[in-house]
């Protein structure tokens, strides 16, 4: 795999919904800093990041994490914990969890079906074929 010329980190990627503030996006920046290391493997122009919350700091709050990366599907992770920080921190952990199964669904390395297929003997293909005939 070629690496990313513009990889994604939470910084460039990351916008802030409903229920937080632009103030907001300094200390979740900083809560999602362990997410830069999935996300770089992936382009920054095509991968997004939005965080919102339904009733914040009432009780029944509902954080919603949304990832958006072309050519996959997009991942929505949700949290109802009534701490906000301990939501947001869930939302993180389950992103990171679903970025990890994601990506190896698509890898064939990590398919043993893929992985397994007997590859041919080329050179045992040539020496059946005998000496390449010089064109004329």
């Amino acid at each position: 795999m070629s690496a990313v010329s513009n990889p994604a980190t939470v910084e460039d990627c990351l916008r802030v919904g409903t229920g937080f503030s632009q103030s907001d996006r300094v200390w979740l920046t900083q809560l999602f800093a362990t997410l830069d290391a999935r996300l770089a493997s992936f382009h920054a122009d095509a991968t997004e990041l939005e965080i919102s919350v339904k009733d914040r700091e009432a009780k029944g709050q509902k954080v919603t994490l949304e990832c958006w990366i072309s050519g996959r599907d997009k991942i929505v992770t949700t949290s109802s914990l009534e701490d906000l920080h301990a939501a947001v921190m869930d939302c993180r952990d389950d992103l990171r969890r679903r970025l990890n199964d994601s990506k190896t669904k698509q890898e064939p390395r990590h398919n043993r079906h893929l992985r397994d297929v007997p590859q041919p003997d080329l050179e045992a293909e040539l020496a059946e074929l005998g000496p390449a005939k010089p064109e004329a």
